[in-house]
């Protein structure tokens, strides 16, 4: 098992920035990717961003390309999420995902991020 804890969200106005933190404990040697989504009301959770352990390679999602910047302390078992220029478009609850060797999905409990205009 893998347990996800999240940090970070909170209430920013738009134009603003916020950084977010996920922690994996467990059996994170399982792990080869880390991801953030998220949830707006009413919407889908999608996949914003994501980083592969072995490798780095990146994901970021259209919308959020040039703003959020993912990267990874391998070491402490933590992914970060920089959000900079946020807009309220961007409110949503944002999910930790790591996902393991045997393809198998871990959540964190989400984090709220509210952007007023």
């Amino acid at each position: 098992q893998v347990q996800l804890v999240e940090s970070g969200g909170g209430l920013v106005q738009a134009g603003g920035s916020l950084r977010l933190s996920c922690a994996a404990s467990g059996r994170t040697l399982s792990i080869w990717r880390m991801g953030w989504h998220r949830q707006a009301p009413g919407k889908g959770r999608e996949l914003m961003s994501a980083v592969n352990w072995n490798g780095g390679g990146t994901f970021y999602e259209d919308s959020v390309k040039g703003r959020f910047t993912i990267s990874g302390d391998r070491a402490k078992n933590t992914v970060y999420l920089q959000m900079n220029s946020l807009t309220p478009e961007d409110t949503a609850v944002y999910y930790c995902a790591a996902r393991s060797g045997t393809s198998r999905d871990y959540w964190g409990q989400g984090t709220q991020v509210t952007v007023s205009s």
